[in-house]
């Protein structure tokens, strides 16, 4: 049976799940969660995701929450060895640091600058901006003679941050200064499957819904 993916295309973390289910060339049953008409609040996707939030993935009647969490499952469940997710413990360690701090840095500082400009009217704040240009400085580094943020092949972790990083694109973020940042950027796009379908279908969803509210 195909495994239930409760999402929106516009969602950095579910692009990255769907991302990861096209590298893995796994199908999923695509069920869009309306948070404008609270589907996440009502009691059944609760019962499933305590935290009502997408992505929320639902295998054989076993939910799992948090992209990270469902990316790395799909990889020891479905692909166990593949070099998305190795298991060498250095390669695999690398890995996870990387994802960690995509989702306790990078994406966060993102969300925190960004989000409340969009969904809460919130004027810029140039010391969250600040942070955010800390923290792609920190991934120019990581890439410093690298081709992908945890070495020679493409892994979750890139799978992940591009799936974050694109959505700067809607942003006054200028992430293309930073010249390794930009380098890695145009090889996952042209070397991550299904880029297109999986990712930039719904990070130009996104960057409409954006659009349609900063112009309001």
């Amino acid at each position: 049976m195909p495994m239930d993916l409760y999402y929106l295309p516009g969602s950095a973390p579910c692009r990255a799940v769907l991302l990861t289910a096209r590298a893995l060339n796994l199908n999923l049953n695509l069920k869009l969660v309306d948070m404008h008409h609270s589907d996440h609040l009502k009691p059944e996707f609760l019962k499933m995701n305590p935290q009502h939030t997408v992505p929320t993935l639902v295998d054989d009647g076993f939910p799992i929450a948090e992209s990270r969490a469902i990316m790395a499952y799909l990889v020891n469940k479905y692909s166990k060895g593949n070099t998305l997710y190795p298991e060498e413990p250095k390669a695999r360690a690398l890995v996870d640091m990387r994802l960690d701090f995509d989702i306790g840095t990078l994406y966060q500082r993102f969300a925190d600058y960004f989000y409340p400009q969009v969904f809460y009217g919130a004027s810029a704040d140039k010391e969250k901006l600040a942070k955010v240009e800390d923290a792609l400085n920190l991934l120019d580094t990581f890439l410093e003679g690298q081709k992908y943020v945890a070495g020679p092949n493409l892994t979750l972790a890139d799978l992940s941050i591009i799936a974050g990083v694109s959505s700067f694109e809607a942003s006054d973020i200028d992430f293309k200064k930073y010249a390794n940042v930009k380098r890695w950027y145009e090889t996952v796009k042209a070397t991550a499957p299904g880029y297109q379908e999986a990712n930039e279908k719904g990070l130009d969803l996104f960057k409409a819904l954006v659009d349609r509210v900063l112009k309001k």
